[in-house]
């Protein structure tokens, strides 16, 4: 290998410098406009916690998808819901005192059994997920639009 002058090291160092930067701009600008999963909703049932960690009248939020669940042990079994809320997309949660689902943002009130709105500002219900056990674990799934009622 011959001797590399001055000028062609420098040649070298300001080509690597320049597809070190166009890299640093690039990549992350094509893995944001390709994210990996846009979806809202996954499209297979999650397991989100085995069937002991709802005891009645207790809730939890999960993770579901991009957004957050509401799992909810009602007296009448489990009940699951987005946790985001149809007002101003505040993340709801369970207050067991007056077996309400509330908005902590701008006080609206959900019930449980339904998800429709009891007061305040939310102008629509939270949206249902449907939820069961299998082999002790508790499952949320996007609703099936086929499903019979």
């Amino acid at each position: 290998m011959g001797d590399v002058t001055r000028r062609d090291f420098m040649k070298i160092a300001g080509w690597a410098a320049a597809v070190t930067s166009f890299s640093a701009v690039t990549v992350p600008l094509i893995a944001y406009l390709y994210p990996k999963d846009l979806s809202e909703t996954p499209a297979d049932p999650v397991m989100v916690a085995d069937a002991s960690a709802f005891p009645v009248g207790e809730a939890r939020v999960v993770q579901f998808g991009r957004y957050p669940a509401l799992i909810i042990h009602t007296s009448d079994g489990l009940r699951a819901y987005s946790a985001v809320c149809t007002h101003f997309a505040c993340i709801v949660k369970w207050n067991a005192e007056t077996g309400e689902i509330e908005c902590p943002c701008h006080e609206g009130y959900f019930d449980p059994a339904d998800g429709s709105v009891l007061a305040g500002p939310p102008p629509t219900p939270l949206a249902a997920l449907d939820v069961y056990t299998e082999g002790g674990q508790v499952y949320v799934a996007a609703p099936q639009e086929d499903a019979p009622q």
